[in-house]
């Protein structure tokens, strides 16, 4: 309670001893005004003092933002979309020159809202005209239906925006889409392998690979991290593209009914063109087949996934391994007299090459008797070793997503005539790639590489597998096979080339044995000879040279031709100048003038 201002007993008081009560109450207002003046004071400085703590807790949280700005690396800032977590992004690949393989391209989708459609009927039949794929009995019942959203094109061209927009309906809606653009058409298509959409919405969608090296590099491709760097392979897209035009005629000349090959760096195992036949386009990508056999969809890549008895091109191992060991030499007489009998088994050659043979002679000549003998002096063990040595006993470790699926298959026992058929390439079935690379390693000088999709600057050494003098034997025996032996048609002036055939009859699908009108033409070369650089393998499917009476059909008349017109179109663009021998010069006298 206040106090008065005229306390009456204080005022009686006051009356009484002859005092004037108004000092008592100007006394009294005196300290009441100075006890209002404390109080007032009192929460100004409350105040001035909660004022000055919120300035300095705003001024800190500054001081402390500013520190953190300054000690960060400085970057751009990102819009984002809120509620949008899609990352549409996806990084170029391009070939070992720059040259783009696959980037990005921005397009749109086509949705629908039937429930705001003035006119269905007449939305339905200008879609179905615009998109002959699309069926309008099927459109008219989604949009009379009960859906409240549905997609109708994933991605659309300018021109069929456009068309859309025409027909005029407020049901058909865009949305924004960055679609997988291959710009070369189905150039490297079984390298690249495809792009499909993963998580997709209105305003974006999510490219993955599904297959290729899309499929094996998603996570590099997609990683913000790497700032848009494009994937840099090997291949050399010149290079490719005119492997591919060669192989295709090939492949038709010869009417086989699939082909592949493969152009590898010889000493690093960069891969400069692979190529399976038939292919497809990686932008409109087929489905996969669903019955039948796998091997004759367009998508089965018949360099990795493919795994045939190849046939005599496995000699030149036997062969190496057997000079590598000291067992012979390229002189060593072979006895080659036949059939050679082991228990049921009969091995003979394809024409009687007499007593005996030199070892060179079993390469030119392409002798099985021959090479069977030689390997019977090596053992299975000691062979077994060797081809592991060279990458045949597992799945080749190239940056591919099928090259799981391309393990070799192996004899459950590998006994004295496993040892001697898989010396002259059968009964070890491996892909056209295991192949290569294996011709790459004992022709480099001998040492282990592996095939690699990625454009490499430096070689890596690998392993030795052989001497440099026994690689050097090896080439020269595979150089007679050009020039004496069964790839004469694989010559080509000016580059070199030695090589080795392998035609190997294909195995029945049901009831085993073998075909006795399919085989598998391989041919197997390096060049140039005197200092190798490539090797090329050329694998024909079922191939036939009608040209004659009868077919032919050993890799002597198929798959060397194709190989040597190849060689001859892609060499010039490797860089690689012919080697002419120029003429040797007349002396003449001058006798008079």
């Amino acid at each position: 309670m206040r106090t008065p201002l005229r306390p009456l007993a204080r005022i009686l008081k006051a009356r009484a001893q002859g005092e004037d009560p108004a000092a008592i109450e100007a006394e009294n207002k005196r300290r009441r005004h100075e006890e209002m003046a404390d109080k007032a004071r009192q929460r100004s400085e409350g105040r001035l003092l909660l004022l000055g703590l919120a300035f300095f807790c705003a001024f800190g949280v500054i001081g402390m933002r500013m520190g953190t700005l300054a000690s960060s690396v400085p970057e751009e800032p990102r819009a984002s979309a809120v509620g949008n977590p899609i990352i549409g992004q996806r990084s170029d690949i391009v070939d070992r020159n720059g040259r783009i393989l696959a980037t990005n391209l921005q397009t749109h989708s086509l949705y629908a809202h039937p429930q705001d459609m003035i006119d269905p009927l007449h939305a339905a039949a200008g879609l179905a005209t615009i998109f002959p794929e699309l069926d309008e009995e099927e459109l008219i019942a989604d949009f009379t239906g009960d859906r409240k959203f549905m997609w109708v094109r994933r991605q659309i061209s300018p021109e069929q925006m456009q068309a859309v927009h025409d027909i005029g309906s407020p049901g058909l809606l865009f949305g924004p889409r960055e679609m997988r653009l291959y710009p070369n058409g189905p150039i490297a298509a079984h390298i690249l392998g495809g792009a499909s959409y993963g998580r997709e919405g209105v305003a974006s969608a999510e490219v993955i690979g599904v297959a290729g090296v899309e499929r094996q590099f998603d996570a590099f491709l997609r990683d913000p991290a790497n700032e848009g760097a494009p994937l840099e392979l090997s291949i050399d897209l010149t290079v490719q593209a005119a492997a591919e035009q060669v192989l295709a005629g090939g492949m038709s000349l010869m009417n086989a009914k699939g082909a592949t090959s493969i152009l590898m760096d010889i000493h690093t195992g960069e891969i400069i063109s692979m190529v399976s036949l038939p292919d497809f386009d990686p932008n409109n990508r087929p489905r996969v087949l669903t019955e039948g056999d796998q091997s004759d969809s367009p998508l089965f890549n018949r360099a990795v996934q493919g795994v045939y008895e190849l046939g005599s091109v496995f000699k030149i191992f036997t062969v190496a391994q057997a000079m590598e060991l000291g067992l012979v030499n390229p002189n060593t007489l072979i006895d080659t007299q036949g059939p050679l009998s082991w228990g049921r088994f009969r091995i003979r050659d394809f024409r009687d090459y007499g007593p005996e043979l030199s070892t060179t002679d079993v390469i030119v000549k392409s002798s099985n008797i021959g090479t069977a003998r030689i390997a019977m002096m090596i053992g299975a063990d000691r062979q077994r070793e060797f081809l592991g040595s060279l990458g045949f006993l597992e799945a080749t470790p190239v940056e591919m997503i099928e090259a799981p699926t391309g393990a070799p298959l192996l004899p459950r026992n590998w006994s004295e005539i496993s040892t001697m058929t898989i010396s002259y390439g059968h009964g070890l079935s491996s892909s056209p790639l295991h192949l290569a690379t294996a011709y790459a390693s004992l022709l480099n000088g001998g040492t282990r590489v592996e095939p690699t999709l990625l454009r490499m600057e430096n070689a890596v050494v690998g392993e030795r597998v052989v001497s440099e003098a026994v690689s050097r034997r090896s080439m020269s025996m595979l150089r007679q096979v050009v020039e004496d032996g069964t790839a004469s048609f694989g010559e080509v002036p000016g580059y070199e080339v030695g090589g080795k055939t392998g035609t190997a009859d294909k195995p029945r699908t049901r009831g085993g044995g073998y075909y006795d009108d399919k085989v598998i033409a391989t041919f197997a070369t390096a060049f140039p000879a005197s200092d190798p650089q490539y090797v090329l393998v050329v694998t024909l499917d079922e191939p036939s040279e009608n040209s004659g009476e009868e077919p032919r059909r050993t890799a002597g008349w198929t798959a060397v031709p194709v190989a040597a017109e190849m060689i001859r179109r892609v060499a010039p663009l490797l860089g690689l100048r012919p080697q002419v021998d120029s003429p040797q010069s007349i002396g003449v006298t001058l006798t008079s003038n």
